[in-house]
């Protein structure tokens, strides 16, 4: 995905203003350079949306404080051990909770996926939310979110990653790396954030998991929480963190 690389000196400090979601030309251009480079540096990143909503949700809830491989094999353990998810509803806590202990976290995992997957049910009449596609992706995010210990990413990962929905999930990394870049203010909601980087990408849901997938690529490989790689990241040149500590 090629993008102008004009007027870099202007991006540098450009910060998107947290009271308005509407970026200025220059908020534009300077994001369309750090997803040119973000894609030059770790793409390209093709979404394949799964189509299985409460697989990814389930999925999701797994992946919590843990690595992806852990999260695959946790995943694995619980279908193996339950097929179904009614299984899983009607099973006691603690047999879920064995299944998903190589996890961690396991005492909390279990009883949320329990509670999720019967408030589904319940409000549904089945296990099956992907009526939520019909929706506008704000409305489906809320509606997700109103499950008990569902949060904005989590269900951006949901609708994102399943249903190919237009909507960023802003984990700890794409926190980090976006805030250091000047993308978003450092201290506002996860929600906020998200809203801010959808308002730079658009309705593109491609484009969308492109940048949260390389974004979170550079924050484990170089711009880490504690001493970043700064004198060897490809995004110096558009990077406020780097012009006002580093350069």
């Amino acid at each position: 995905m090629e993008r102008s690389s004009r007027h870099s000196d202007k991006l540098k400090n450009t910060t998107m203003r947290d009271s308005d979601l509407h970026p200025t030309d220059e908020e534009q251009e300077k994001f369309d350079e750090i997803e040119r480079l973000l894609d030059a540096t770790y793409g390209p990143r093709i979404l394949r949306a799964n189509g299985d909503p409460v697989s990814e949700l389930v999925g999701t809830i797994l992946s919590q404080n843990t690595s992806d491989v852990n999260t695959a094999r946790t995943f694995a353990s619980l279908r193996e051990e339950f097929p179904s998810w009614e299984d899983v509803i009607e099973a006691d806590t603690a047999d879920v909770r064995d299944a998903i202990r190589m996890g961690g976290l396991s005492n909390i995992k279990a009883p949320r996926i329990q509670k999720v997957l019967k408030a589904i049910l319940d409000e549904c009449g089945a296990l099956d939310i992907s009526f939520l596609q019909s929706m506008e992706p704000a409305e489906a995010q809320a509606w997700l979110t109103n499950l008990d210990g569902i949060g904005p990413k989590t269900a951006a990962c949901v609708l994102l990653f399943s249903l190919g929905m237009p909507v960023m999930p802003v984990d700890t990394h794409v926190g980090r790396v976006m805030t250091r870049l000047g993308v978003v203010p450092d201290r506002t909601s996860t929600l906020r954030k998200e809203r801010i980087i959808e308002s730079l990408i658009g309705d593109d849901a491609h484009r969308m998991y492109a940048v949260h997938v390389e974004t979170i690529t550079h924050g484990r490989q170089i711009c880490r929480a504690q001493k970043p790689r700064c004198e060897i990241c490809p995004l110096q040149s558009v990077c406020t963190y780097y012009q006002e500590r580093i350069a």
